[in-house]
């Protein structure tokens, strides 16, 4: 394996220019090989306004990495705390550094034509492509081929589709730093696979194609049942909601998980302040809907930047306390929590 920042020209595959519909994973890019798999960490989110700090890829041959390609990049614009704390990359590191303007001709020979894996490529993609528009006035043409989506397809049923978790389910040691090169290495090991289930999943999913019309009908079926159980659901946590406001104490269930009630702060914001102060920390892209219960969750964290954290609580115009209802394991049921469920600055307690 060699590791380097070289540009040796790698042998390629030819690929034509990837669309939108072919993006991620629907035509064949993801069974390329060799193929490249890259990671790069920013400055910040928004690719029109952050820039490349550190690129990081492997080159897959045969499912093994037999060459690197790794580098920090010196950005034109300050490193944001938030992002600091994800990867550990401060603006002392990068100084000295060689520009975009020098890396990344280095690294589009390093890629050549070959497609190019990533988890949630769309990021990766986004900034390499403002890159290559500003140095080359013209869109990156390399297929891209999503980790992220090929993870979700493939197992549906996981929590979290991110890359812990998929190094996870196929039993690989988790990266102890977030860097580039790293990520890269470990999204190249598991990725062979990942295609492999992937490519099982998909043969599957096109044996059943010729059954449309019927999978149509038992959709619109499911779809019914599904409505009405949910009204059924809506109807019962209501009426467990009246028992616990009368008085009722913690229901224990056949399968020994007790029925608790507990009280759930929301906050409305306003949503013009919210929306232009994320974009400005560049924490909401401009045509994305504004995640309120993401943005309680960066509140509660605590992990950004103090005074972002004190504007986003600013943006908050009204605070309310509603009962919810959850099954819990006894073992984690603390009846002490009752007394000051009012009082507690948590966002959710057991009563």
């Amino acid at each position: 394996m060699s590791s380097s920042s070289s540009s040796s020209s790698p042998t390629t595959t030819s690929c034509t220019p990837a669309t939108d519909a072919e993006a991620n994973g629907s035509s064949n890019a993801f069974r390329s090989d060799p193929i490249i798999v890259l990671d790069l960490e920013t400055t910040g989110l928004d690719h029109r306004c952050e820039r490349i700090i550190e690129i990081g890829a492997v080159r897959l041959e045969g499912g093994q990495i037999v060459e690197e390609f790794s580098t920090l990049v010196k950005p034109d614009v300050p490193i944001r705390h938030s992002s600091f704390k994800v990867h550990g990359i401060s603006d002392e590191m990068v100084a000295d550094a060689p520009s975009i303007e020098d890396v990344l001709p280095k690294f589009l020979e390093f890629m050549g034509d070959l497609p190019f894996v990533a988890h949630n490529a769309i990021f990766d993609y986004s900034f390499l492509n403002e890159a290559s528009k500003r140095l080359y006035d013209e869109r990156l043409k390399n297929h891209r081929v999503d980790t992220f989506e090929m993870y979700r397809v493939t197992f549906p049923e996981e929590q979290s589709h991110g890359l812990t978790s998929l190094l996870d389910r196929f039993g690989f040691e988790q990266p102890i730093k977030h860097r580039a090169l790293e990520d890269a290495a470990n999204l190249g090991r598991v990725f062979p696979l990942l295609r492999e289930h992937y490519e099982q999943k998909l043969s599957w999913q096109l044996s059943q194609l010729k059954n449309i019309s019927y999978l149509v009908e038992r959709y619109q079926r499911l779809q019914r049942t599904m409505q009405l159980l949910q009204a059924e659901i809506t109807d019962l946590r209501e009426l467990f909601k009246l028992h616990f406001t009368e008085g009722g104490k913690p229901v224990t269930a056949t399968n020994g998980e007790m029925l608790v009630t507990s009280y759930r702060r929301q906050y409305d914001y306003n949503e013009a302040e919210l929306r232009k102060l994320l974009e400005d920390c560049g924490l909401q892209h401009k045509t994305f809907k504004v995640n309120i219960k993401a943005v309680d969750r960066l509140i509660d964290r605590g992990d950004i930047d103090t005074d972002i954290r004190r504007a986003l609580i600013g943006t908050r115009t009204r605070m309310s306390e509603n009962r919810v209802i959850s099954f819990i394991k006894p073992v984690d049921y603390e009846p002490a929590a009752e007394e000051d469920s009012n009082n507690s600055g948590s966002e959710e307690e057991n009563a």
